[in-house]
């Protein structure tokens, strides 16, 4: 094989060490943010918040609760705004149900637009609308959020602009400009939104205005919403806080923009660093009690509201048509079960952590030191933290949907809802932990790979964000504990009031245990794709020969690497460009392991820092690939003509008859060699090539076709034109199991040929192939063919377009269509998948690069 594996090796690892500096960023975020609320809160203690909790008046809870309720119906109307912006009829029920779930775990998981945007598309889904339809329902609605946001805090600002600039740390001027800036953004809002030819066009999306009625609800609608969300907390400060609503309301909205620009889930801990940082006349712990009621009624109320509600719409959908189960929840729950379940069980994780690291609460252990020994609280103790610890492992296996991880987890999740209730009767704990069960029970049929949990590797941001939840819950105990006198004695001190002795054995254990398992992780050697040897040629071509399609031939080439299964029955063939891992078509071999080796390829690719990329797919395995979050893009056709129809008879096939005998009588003749024949005439067929090479001026080109090699000529039957008995043409036959196709890969004519030859050469083998029983012969893809022309195409289809009509410089796409146009050829698309958003650009850069053996290359007529 040529090339060097090592080059191959190399390069992604050091294309990946940028990868750690976003995760390390976000950790040094997380770890500033927590030193500043550590300093601000050095002096408090875990009582005072306990005592400031227990102090809010009912009366107070209750009107919190009934605003969060007139918070999320007002989020309910920016949906009902959104579809009359898309006029889409849907029920006001199914409207305000959907609406309320997306935003309850939007809130609660972080990243809002996307976590919802997967709710709203299961749940709308009944409704018939499309991903494009919920992809601009969550803009529209986050545009009023911002809306709000600004209207909110400019009024603040210009009302209050001293309490302002105390909350921004600035000068009260500069935060009459800020107000006045934001209402100036409001107001431009609102005059786009009354135009009616002023359209946008932002990342391929055209936008149109709203219109004046839309544009007023949503500026009305919006500062609605966070009015409310913000009178929650503020009818919940203390009763010592003499603050105005109005005053509260900036402090309160740089709070919430703070968190959603730093993508933490909730915004936990940065919302409330900024509240602490605003306010600094009310107590910090008396504060942080607040806090601590506001997180509960706004967040954790509605999230368990949701869970049920999302529970009782699958269990609805099932009991409607039990019989369809199975295909229900893999049409609708499948796509969106692991990357919900996978998030949850991260967040239940972190709070079975979270909870072994804080004191229990005393009134509730009264009761088990009459029940329970106190042998089993301290094992109940120590076992939901080892629980929450592997939680936060089991998490990214099922967001990868590996079988042995959902079993796993639901033991887990079972048994860490017992450890809930056995250390100090928390129930809350207990009923998240169950509601997360529900809905891992719900969409079971989503993790289906066979694949071994431990073999899963760990992302730079996963390690990062295991990490960064082991130390909050640390930094989060030994807060709590500030007051105990540490001495070596507590570590062996039990009973049923020490808290804190509990809280370091826990965090000493999970330390230990996470530290041994992360490890070994990231220390285990990689699994790699195994290089073409001429040990692997036997199995290599045992594999192609069963297989359907002809591409799998491209193996022999011997410039790829090879990707095998565990059964050594399939592979995947790749190569590396720049941070690009590019697959050359679909995996080959038996369709049942295809899935299997897709996710081993993502995640080869993804432990060295790549970009996974499939060039020449086919419309087939799509959904494959679209279950592994990459867009497919057109990149052509490839022109199959079916050989039990093929004849030369007819007007139709005039200009075919035309060329055969015009060859004929140039003394031209038609013969397959088959491949014991061809070492002898190498020499004759070098010299076709290397006069072809020359005359076209062009170097060999490599990956999706096969250069000019002895070795890999021999391995494959030889398609023949001679003139005068003199070799002039040849190409190269790949074929496929039980003569299902034949295709060429190499083609070249000498300078004697006659003209027409390769239309000889063609016409004589499809008649050949028709009489050994082949049903398809490929005559390879048309680049750039048969993508839309419309208007309002994908802006790759019009630039495609474009290059296809006028790229004669770089290479005939038109004058190719049309040749293999008069074959009477039918066409299938073929596709390029990537991970869509800058990626695909770089990807397709890559992919020409790899093709054409450089820039130099690539830019060559």
């Amino acid at each position: 094989m040529t090339g060097s594996a090592d080059n191959s090796r190399e390069q992604p690892q050091e294309a990946g060490r940028p990868r750690w500096a976003g995760p390390v960023a976000a950790l040094l975020i997380f770890a500033g943010v927590a030193y500043l609320l550590h300093r601000e809160l050095a002096h408090f203690h875990v009582r005072n918040v306990l005592a400031q909790l227990h102090s809010i008046e009912r009366r107070a809870l209750l009107t919190g609760l009934a605003l969060t309720a007139a918070s999320y119906c007002a989020l309910g109307s920016y949906d009902m705004m959104a579809l009359r912006y898309l006029r889409k009829r849907v029920s006001y029920l199914r409207i305000l149900v959907a609406s309320f779930i997306a935003n309850a775990f939007g809130h609660n998981l972080g990243f809002a637009a996307f976590t919802g945007a997967a709710f709203r598309l299961r749940l709308y889904a009944s409704s018939r609308l499309t991903a494009t339809d919920v992809a601009t329902i969550s803009g529209f609605t986050s545009v009023t959020t911002i809306l709000g946001l600004a209207a909110l805090a400019g009024v603040s600002f210009l009302a209050q602009p001293e309490r302002a600039a105390i909350a921004l740390h600035t000068y009260p001027g500069w935060a009459l400009v800020l107000g006045a800036g934001m209402l100036a953004l409001v107001i431009a809002y609102f005059v786009w939104s009354c135009s009616r030819r002023m359209h946008l066009e932002i990342g391929g999306w055209l936008l149109h205005p709203p219109g004046p009625l839309l544009g007023a609800l949503q500026l009305l609608v919006g500062t609605c919403d966070l009015g409310f969300s913000c009178a929650v907390l503020w009818v919940l400060l203390p009763n010592a806080a003499h603050i105005g609503f109005i005053t509260f309301a900036g402090a309160y909205a740089i709070a919430v923009a703070a968190g959603l620009v730093s993508h933490v889930p909730g915004g936990l801990g940065v919302f409330e660093t900024v509240i602490v940082f605003a306010l600094p006349e009310i107590p910090p712990d008396a504060l942080l009690g607040s806090l601590l009621a506001y997180r509960s009624v706004y967040y954790l109320v509605p999230l368990l509201l949701a869970g049920a509600l999302f529970g009782l719409e699958e269990l609805g959908a099932q009991r409607a048509r039990f019989e369809w189960v199975r295909r229900r929840a893999a049409a609708f729950v499948a796509p969106v079960v692991p990357s919900v379940v996978g998030g949850l069980t991260f967040v239940a994780g972190a709070v079975l952590l979270f909870s072994g690291a804080t004191p229990a609460i005393d009134t509730r252990l009264k009761p088990l030191a009459d029940l329970l020994p106190l042998t089993v609280v301290e094992l109940s103790h120590l076992a939901g933290s080892i629980i929450g610890l592997a939680l936060l492992i089991l998490a990214r296996a099922l967001f990868r949907r590996i079988h042995a991880a959902y079993h796993v987890t639901f033991w887990l999740l079972v048994a860490g809802a017992g450890a809930s209730l056995l250390k100090g009767v928390d129930y809350e704990e207990a009923l998240f932990l169950a509601m997360v069960l529900v809905i891992l029970t719900l969409g079971r049929d989503a993790f289906y790979r066979r694949a071994s949990i431990l073999e899963q590797r760990f992302s730079p941001t996963w390690v990062v964000s295991v990490i960064g939840v082991i130390l909050a819950s640390i930094w989060i105990g030994f807060l709590a504990y500030r007051h105990v006198e540490y001495s070596s004695d507590l570590w062996w001190t039990f009973a049923f009031d020490a808290n804190a002795p509990r809280m370091l054995r826990a965090s000493l254990i999970v330390c230990i245990l996470a530290a041994a398992y992360l490890l070994r992780n990231l220390l285990a050697p990689a699994r790699h794709g195994r290089r073409v040897a001429h040990a692997d040629v036997s199995q290599i071509l045992q594999i192609v020969e069963s297989s359907a399609s002809t591409l799998g031939n491209a193996a022999l080439t011997g410039d790829k690497h090879l990707l095998f299964s565990d059964s050594g029955n399939s592979f995947i063939m790749y190569q590396v460009q720049g941070r690009s891992w590019i697959a050359l078509g679909d995996p080959v071999g038996p369709s049942t392991e295809a899935e299997e080796l897709v996710w081993r390829f993502r995640e080869l690719s993804d432990e060295h820092g790549g970009r996974i990329a499939f060039y020449q797919t086919s419309a087939d395995c799509l959904a494959l690939y679209v279950d592994l979050g990459l867009a497919a893009m057109k990149i052509g056709e490839e022109a199959r003509v079916a050989l039990p129809e093929f004849t030369l008879e007819g007007s139709a096939r005039a200009e075919l008859r035309t060329a055969r005998r015009r060859a004929e009588r140039d003394r031209a003749s038609f013969e397959v060699l088959p491949k014991e024949a061809v070492a002898e005439l190498l020499p004759a067929l070098r010299k076709i090539s290397d006069s072809w090479l020359k005359e076209k001026a062009t170097a060999e080109k490599r990956f999706s076709i096969g250069a000019f090699s002895a070795d890999y000529l021999q391995h494959f039957p030889i398609a023949l034109v001679r003139r005068d008995g003199e070799p002039v043409a040849f190409a190269n036959l790949w074929p496929s199991s039980a003569r299902e196709e034949l295709s060429v890969d190499l083609m070249r004519f000498g300078p004697d040929a006659p003209p027409g030859t390769m239309d000889y050469l063609f016409i004589e083998l499809m008649l050949w192939a028709r009489s050994q029983g082949y049903l398809w012969f490929s005559l390879g893809i048309a680049p750039l063919a048969g993508l839309e022309s419309h208007p309002l195409a994908p802006a790759w289809h019009r630039i495609g377009n474009f290059v296809f009509r006028h790229g004669e410089h770089f290479y005939n796409f038109e004058g190719l269509r049309r040749y293999k146009a008069k074959f009477h050829p039918v066409w299938e698309p073929k596709y390029l998948v990537a991970r869509g958003g800058v990626a695909l650009p770089l990807v397709l850069v890559d992919v020409s690069l790899l093709i054409a053996g450089g820039f130099k290359e690539l830019f060559a007529k």
